[in-house]
């Protein structure tokens, strides 16, 4: 069994605690849509009882392409960060990618995360940990499962222990991501509580020449599959139009079809965990 991560005074992952919802949008696109979106996932969450963190990037950083959208930056991103926290009342949680972005991005976000292009940054790292916040590391799509040992070793030594371990895919060859489920038990056995990204590994990186493609019909497969091996967490990103998304569209699950997908998931989650 995994450590238990406590997110907040209702929030804890890990341990035997039910899978808690990462949920939102991949990039922050204006403050009245990213407020709609996580108004909709809080909704559906509410229903279902289940626990629920919302996270959208303030700056994406990696987009393949120099003329892709990228966000509203950090500082207009963490006031729209912050303005979900208190209105809705839920954590939050967005991805930096440089070490001086730790100190401020850590004064919002309950989670900071590092993207898996990043995962061996040890400044980066570093710079996240001495936050005190809890630290969610995707593994990187060239790493195997025991390699994020030592990853979490370097926030253990920066004196952090809070630390949630994401498996996102691995590469497939080319512009392609597959997804080995028996990493999920390897990584748990660091005691650190794992998350699934269900989007992201769908993903084809660089599919479309100057930008990302994906499948996304296959995130509820994923997803379910995650749950029966026993996850922590699960991360889907949503959007209400995802065609039209400036970021990740092929593989974000449309927001109507949200509730539909989580519902078994909830089913198995409950089963393998014996919480009914």
């Amino acid at each position: 069994m995994t450590n238990s991560i406590k997110i907040n005074e209702h929030i804890s992952v890990g341990g035997n605690n039910p899978f808690v919802l990462i949920a939102g949008p991949c990039v922050i696109e204006s403050e009245q849509l990213t407020m709609e979106i996580v108004e909709s996932i809080k909704e559906v969450t509410d229903r279902l009882d289940i626990p629920f963190i919302f996270k959208a990037s303030f700056d994406k950083a990696n987009r393949t392409s120099i003329y892709s959208e990228r966000g509203p930056g950090m500082k207009k991103g963490l006031e729209i960060l912050a303005k979900i926290k208190d209105t809705f009342n839920v954590p939050v949680t967005s991805d930096i990618h440089e070490p001086y972005q730790a100190e401020p991005a850590g004064k919002v976000l309950d989670i900071i995360q590092i993207p898996a292009f990043l995962c061996r940054q040890t400044d980066l790292l570093v710079a996240a940990a001495k936050t005190g916040r809890v630290i969610n590391i995707k593994k990187g799509q060239f790493l195997a499962p025991w390699d994020m040992g030592n990853i979490v070793v370097k926030l253990k030594k920066s004196g952090n222990d809070d630390i949630l371990l994401t498996e996102r895919g691995s590469t497939f060859g080319y512009n392609n991501l597959v997804v080995d489920m028996r990493s999920i038990p390897q990584i748990q056995e660091f005691g650190t509580p794992v998350v699934f990204d269900a989007t992201h590994s769908v993903q084809m990186p660089g599919g479309n020449g100057s930008s990302t493609d994906g499948r996304r019909e296959f995130v509820p497969f994923l997803s379910r599959s995650a749950a029966a091996v026993g996850i922590d967490a699960l991360f889907i990103e949503v959007h209400p139009n995802p065609d039209n998304a400036w970021s990740d569209g092929s593989n974000m699950l449309k927001l109507e079809n949200l509730e539909e997908t989580l519902r078994p998931i909830k089913e198995i989650d409950s089963i393998v965990k014996c919480l009914k």
